[in-house]
């Protein structure tokens, strides 16, 4: 349920709307975080949830720039998901979110698809070791749309005694976003975690990331903070490259990692800042179920975003396959950090 006393925080200034990628692209005061904020407020009154309140808080990215220049220090992020929990238990959402609780539910993916989840890793499944401290979780993305990506990834952590999840189903990241459970995820991967012994668990994508955090009782890492750690060992080959570095949002904002992959990077090629970096980051525009439901809106954002690239930049890193997807559709040339790393080490690996 909504906290009305969270809600009434908000002064209505309208800062957030200088920053909001939504508003940036409609102009509609309900599309944007002040807007929100108030539809919020009407739901609290008991306004009648209808399509005008499913998509005012539908068309919200999760990015959370709202929230990093907050002057009154609201959170209108976590309380728009409140919101869209309560219209989903009103039954009011659009159909391409029920699809993805659907696909969900019946598949553990939010694509529906039928094949198995670590098909990526070929006859090496066979051999993957039954337990072990440190876990990769590719998330449904790479599984399942850039299968290569969560090879290459694996090939490069297993160097460090990291194994898979035999049974790895969606970490629920989609359906907290949209206002559905995800309960029965979290279960169901909390108890193959346990099974395996793992202390901690490793991914490549930052609504994975966000997501694991939440399940508590085992240390989470993203790909550049373990391999970070470990950049001695890689044994780079630096590469002669420009790049520019994508902060995902839920990498950056909303967890506060923004050195390791510039550390990584910088260590193999040149980097050069994209014109809103770090936490000022614009949006890629493909979280909070936007892309899914508002693909239109999805991809304008992307444009925007990729009006921010330098122009010496031979290609955008990032350390997210949803930005990757995103920002590729809208006609960025857009990499995956690992990737990058898998060109800059030896051919031995």
């Amino acid at each position: 349920m909504i906290d009305p006393r969270a809600v009434s925080g908000c002064v209505r200034c309208g800062t957030c709307r200088s920053v909001c990628p939504v508003f940036q692209e409609t102009g509609w005061e309900s599309s944007g975080a002040r807007g929100k904020m108030l539809v919020l407020k009407s739901m609290t009154e008991g306004a009648n949830l209808d399509s005008w309140c499913r998509d005012s808080l539908g068309t919200c990215t999760t990015c959370a720039l709202c929230t990093q220049i907050c002057p009154a220090a609201v959170r209108p992020t976590g309380l728009i998901e409140e919101g869209r929990r309560d219209l989903v238990l009103a039954n009011v959402t659009r159909q391409e979110h029920r699809r993805l609780n659907r696909n969900l539910l019946r598949y553990g993916n939010t694509f529906g698809d039928g094949r198995d989840r670590l098909g990526w890793l070929g006859e090496e499944k066979e051999m993957l070791p039954k337990s072990a401290d440190f876990v990769y979780f590719a998330g449904c993305v790479n599984s399942y749309r850039y299968p290569e990506t969560a090879k290459k990834t694996f090939q490069i952590l297993s160097r460090f005694s990291v194994t898979a999840m035999p049974q790895e189903m969606c970490c629920g990241s989609p359906l907290l976003r949209t206002g559905f459970d995800a309960g029965f995820l979290r279960e169901a991967n909390l108890e193959q975690m346990e099974a395996m012994g793992a202390r901690a668990i490793i991914t490549g994508c930052a609504g994975c990331y966000t997501a694991l955090k939440g399940y508590g009782g085992l240390e989470v890492y993203s790909v550049p903070e373990f391999l970070n750690q470990r950049l001695e060992e890689l044994d780079i080959q630096p590469l002669d490259l420009t790049v520019c570095y994508h902060d995902p949002c839920h990498l950056g904002r909303h967890q506060g990692v923004y050195d390791p992959p510039r550390r990584i990077l910088e260590a193999i090629c040149s980097l050069v800042e994209m014109k809103a970096s770090r936490e000022k980051a614009r949006c890629c525009g493909g979280g909070g179920g936007v892309r899914a439901a508002y693909p239109e809106l999805s991809q304008k954002i992307a444009r925007r975003r990729l009006l921010d690239v330098p122009a010496e930049a031979d290609a955008i890193v990032t350390a997210c396959p949803l930005c990757v997807r995103n920002l590729r559709d809208a006609g960025g040339n857009a990499i995956d950090l690992i990737d990058l790393v898998s060109r800059a080490l030896p051919p031995s690996l």
